[in-house]
């Protein structure tokens, strides 16, 4: 599908898509997703006051999200695969700002240092280079400075072809929210929607010693997916005023 289908492609949309022109196109590709319903008062720990939590029923979740992002580049310049490809992990929860929901990083691990070094100086998100592998079957990273441990293997199940209201919850957001020093920022994305298979987790080693309290070996669910490609516009800086402490 080219890139003017997908800006065409909105129904699946929460609210419309930029007026302005887009800035970096990505691909996250072959994806899978561990999903947890955690504790509000732990999780507010983590995330500045001026992000609202979402909640589903009542009930917060973060994901951990480990990929391979593909292709990632300035809208008018080529990838450039030794820097634009690179496995990521990423651990998340789910926000509002201003009328929209979003999702709120917790932690970003990237399997390549200058990947990491130039996504982290563009972006202002909180990159951090791991040691990853993986392989269609297996997903494993290791950090020795935070002591962070991720080990996967899965089989890969059947797409499935009615999403419940959850599984679109946790998968379809289409706005990005991060703070920094003085600023939340919040970057608009697009994409199709994710196409989702079950998926058979048959081995998981994990340790996140910063996030004991919310993560641990038994997600309350888990998906895959084969990917989507994204269309990310510019960053834009909402004023901050501090974080909550419970």
């Amino acid at each position: 599908m080219t890139i003017q289908e997908i800006l065409n492609t909105t129904k699946h949309r929460p609210w419309e898509i930029p007026t302005e022109s887009w800035k970096f196109y990505q691909e996250w590709n072959n994806a899978v997703f561990l999903h947890y319903q955690v504790d509000l008062t732990e999780l507010k720990k983590y995330v500045p006051k001026e992000l609202e939590i979402d909640l589903f029923e009542g009930k917060p979740w973060i994901s951990i999200v480990a990929f391979t992002m593909e292709k990632i580049r300035p809208k008018n310049l080529p990838s450039f695969s030794p820097i634009s490809d690179f496995d990521e992990i990423n651990i998340r929860t789910y926000v509002r700002l201003n009328n929209k929901t979003g999702v709120y990083f917790l932690s970003i691990e990237g399997g390549k240092r200058i990947s990491c070094k130039i996504a982290k100086g563009i972006s202002e998100l909180p990159y951090r280079f791991s040691k990853i592998k993986r392989t269609d079957k297996i997903y494993q990273s290791q950090n020795s400075k935070f002591n962070d441990k991720l080990n996967i293997e899965f089989k890969i199940g059947n797409e499935l072809t009615k999403k419940t209201e959850l599984d679109k919850w946790l998968t379809e957001r289409y706005a990005l929210f991060q703070d920094t020093k003085d600023s939340i920022n919040e970057f608009e994305i697009h994409h199709l929607e994710w196409p989702i298979n079950k998926i058979e987790i048959q081995k998981l080693e994990l340790n996140y010693p910063r996030f004991v309290k919310l993560v641990n070996e038994q997600p309350s669910k888990f998906h895959y997916s084969e990917g989507v490609k994204v269309l990310a516009w510019g960053k834009i800086k909402n004023k901050k005023t501090g974080y909550n402490n419970v």
